[in-house]
């Protein structure tokens, strides 16, 4: 392997940032990442981080990262969410993703967390395939539900309305 999968440090988050936002470009929703740099630095570090990031690096350079954080299943007991596994354009099909999510994986083990869980758009089939192709069930009876801010802030003044 020509890449190191480690631990993200605090440093690390303005190249994180940036893989986000080639998500949301390859995702066709540039305009929806509201998180910035600074957000994932005041959120990932520190007394209580809220998220756990393993990063890919080639010649001192960010190339894929794995963002996950912790949740509770009301089945299973502890689990942990996947928010994202990205990988730059030009470092796919080179063993990069698999490498991250073993990273994700063996993290789950030490956290003794009953499963691991994350969304993919029915319409990346390479990434549908490669989950699939190391174990993963894509679950396509299930709906993603979501409130956004605006969202939220409608629901709470018709509370009493």
């Amino acid at each position: 392997m020509d890449f190191d999968i480690r631990e993200a440090h605090i440093e690390d988050m303005d190249q994180v940032s940036r893989l986000v936002q080639e998500l949301a470009d390859f995702e066709k929703e540039s305009h929806e990442v509201e998180v910035t740099a600074q957000h994932l630095k005041a959120d990932g570090f520190g007394d209580n981080p809220l998220f756990h990031c393993f990063v890919a690096e080639k010649a001192d350079k960010i190339v894929g990262i794995a963002l996950v954080y912790p949740r509770y299943s009301t089945w299973k007991g502890p689990v942990i969410h996947l928010e994202d596994l990205i990988v730059t354009q030009e470092m796919r099909g080179k063993g990069l993703g698999t490498a991250l999510l073993d990273a994700v994986v063996q993290y789950a083990a030490e956290q003794n967390v009953k499963r691991i869980s994350w969304e993919v758009l029915d319409w990346n089939e390479p990434a549908i395939q490669f989950y699939e192709s190391k174990g993963a069930k894509v679950m396509r009876d299930w709906d993603v539900v979501q409130l956004n801010a605006n969202g939220i802030q409608s629901y709470l003044e018709n509370i009493d309305a």
